[in-house]
């Protein structure tokens, strides 16, 4: 059995015997409690195996109890889970807190209790469209596949038609009897798919699991995926840990989403859990964007992804607009687009950030401008006197808006959709995002603008404001992945991620100097060590893939050793103290 421990020296399989009153009862998966004999207490954890027979010598101690009769850990994800942990330094009980939700027993009785399990019967396969042969998915298949660039309406709603796409690609899979995984960065666009599943997908063959949910109805859907029949599966970055039966493909929509990093450790991106479960499996796997990652382009031209793009391709209608001296922040060109556009429908304005609080005052038609409003505000009010403006961002979203006139301010990824597109869409502050401290930034802000430019209507203007050089041109002729290999190639001159990868050791010098030695043998080099807080420092490590197990494994074993490090008493003789921390990030995405 595996302990759930947060400790890295029980990070590893520990045997026990079964009590005489519960043999024939225990089987893998189910969750237990058992006695640590070193901490004389009683921890949790799963069963990973039964057997008749151990190799461990002596006496072992008996199960303190079952806790559930409910299997939740499958062979699969706990292979998945110690995948992930070897390869970010970390333990596979703190990955199984990720992949598997916090029981609810009321929900565990009701789902035992069911008779029986519902009936699964194929749908026809539809058609996949705007893609030719090469898109068809088979098992085993790695695609990176560019995104249809429209929104369509679907019972009466608008959604992207990426998000048909991977309703498309998930029903070809339950045709076929398997299952389908779909990860999406934000609530908003799982809104979106399952919109569109609503409308090619049975209810019953579909299930939702995403951190918005109630946890006791987060812990429903969870035991309905543990059914033995095909499922489709859809959620953020910790549905790729899901348990699906005769898994067939694994899909994320724009894996370069920042999103997609978990910030609890071991710190595993969804896209590197997704590649693993990819070999692991064999099911197919479907990295689906606008603008493609540097990270799946490393994989397109190690010919470890294949590159489909639709046969029929419909780009925005871009314009690079220059800044104009006479009003440098928003040049007159974008404000006569706006002019015309504004009179029958809605003009997005994306921006860094909307600025002020003065914004809120414009809420409605005919509202004055605050006096302490910002130049954004203040430059809408003077030149669309009346018109009603709306705001969207982190505080406060809006998910869509109607066509009627209207300017919608959102700062980048909050923009809402509207109904049949904007009439046109102006792209503020990329001088100012382009110089955001960050060695993704040429990539984010790609993304972003693409993401935003595929908002406007068939033929609406989307003007580029103050943006040259090559991100330009990729953006004006709708060729990101040519940007994106050039971004590669720097990067690999620079021995910067993706083309390598990176980790960063952070404790007390000693035991920091003592890991990256190690890490060192193991074929890494070390790029640099600064003071950290409290004291302590921080090293980068660089080294190329090929070293990534070695590496892994030398700093894993690193924390063990200061983990088990005697604990020195405290100077009034009272308990003893923690011993010195050793914290391991591999591919720390804020390490460069």
């Amino acid at each position: 059995m595996l302990i759930d421990s947060p400790l890295p020296q029980l990070d590893h399989l520990f045997d026990y015997r079964v009590p005489d009153g519960l043999i024939g009862q225990v089987q893998a998966g189910m969750r237990v409690r058992v006695p640590l004999r070193v901490a004389r207490r009683i921890a949790d954890g799963f069963v990973v195996e039964t057997a008749a027979t151990t190799e461990v010598p002596g006496g072992l101690s008996e199960l303190e109890a079952l806790v559930s009769a409910q299997p939740v850990l499958t062979a699969e994800v706990f292979a998945l889970a110690r995948a992930v942990a070897d390869r970010s330094a970390g333990n596979a009980s703190d990955v199984l807190r990720l992949a598997i939700p916090k029981r609810y027993v009321r929900e565990e009785k009701a789902w035992l209790a069911r008779e029986t399990v519902p009936d699964f019967t194929r749908p026809d396969s539809p058609e996949l469209t705007g893609y030719g042969d090469d898109a068809a998915i088979q098992p085993g298949s790695r695609i990176a596949l560019s995104a249809l660039t429209g929104l369509v309406e679907i019972g009466g709603e608008w959604i992207g038609e990426w998000a048909i796409t991977l309703a498309q690609l998930a029903v070809r899979e339950l045709a076929a009897g398997r299952s389908a995984i779909l990860a999406a960065p934000d609530y908003r666009d799982i809104d979106q798919i399952m919109i569109a599943l609503a409308h090619t997908a049975r209810p019953e063959d579909v299930i939702r699991l995403d951190a918005r949910q109630p946890p006791a109805l987060r812990y429903r859907g969870f035991l309905g995926a543990l059914d033995p029949r095909p499922r489709i599966l859809v959620g953020n970055r910790s549905i790729v840990y899901a348990p699906a039966h005769h898994l067939g493909l694994i899909a994320l929509w724009n894996d370069g989403d920042s999103l997609y990093g978990e910030q609890l450790a071991p710190y595993a991106h969804a896209r590197d859990v997704a590649l693993l479960r990819q070999e692991q499996s064999g099911a197919a796997l479907v990295l689906l964007d606008h603008a493609r990652s540097i990270a799946a382009e490393r994989l397109v031209e190690l010919g470890w992804l294949r590159a489909v793009a639709p046969t029929r391709p419909r780009t925005p209608n871009m314009v690079l607009t220059p800044e104009d001296p006479g009003s440098p922040r928003i040049p007159r060109g974008a404000w006569r687009a706006a002019t015309e556009a504004i009179t029958h429908g809605p003009v997005l304005v994306q921006v860094a950030r909307p600025g002020n609080a003065a914004l809120d005052a414009l809420r409605s038609k005919g509202d004055p401008i605050a006096p302490d409003a910002g130049r954004t505000a203040h430059d809408l009010g003077r030149a669309f006197p009346g018109v009603k403006v709306l705001i969207s961002d982190g505080e406060r979203p809006r998910d869509r808006v109607p066509r009627d006139p209207a300017l919608v301010i959102a700062t980048r990824g909050a923009e809402p959709i509207a109904d049949g597109g904007y009439a046109a869409v102006l792209l503020l502050d990329g001088e100012r995002m382009m110089m955001r401290e960050s060695a993704r930034v040429a990539e984010d802000c790609l993304r972003w603008w693409s993401a935003a430019a595929t908002l406007a209507a068939p033929g609406a203007p989307v003007h580029l404001v103050g943006v040259t050089g090559p991100i330009a041109v990729a953006m004006a002729t709708w060729r990101q992945a040519e940007f994106v290999a050039r971004e590669l190639a720097d990067r690999r001159q620079l021995r910067f991620p993706p083309s390598v990868r990176i980790a960063t050791v952070t404790g007390p010098l000693a035991l920091v100097e003592r890991a990256t030695a190690d890490a060192e043998s193991a074929g890494a080099s070390v790029l640099n060590t600064l003071p950290a807080e409290d004291g302590t420092v921080r090293s980068i490590l660089r080294f190329d893939y090929g070293h990534g197990h070695a590496v892994a494994g030398t700093l894993k074993a690193a924390v063990i050793a200061a983990a088990s490090r005697s604990r020195p008493r405290a100077r009034d003789g009272g308990d003893r103290r923690p011993p010195p921390t050793l914290r391991v990030r591999m591919d720390d995405p804020d390490a460069l």
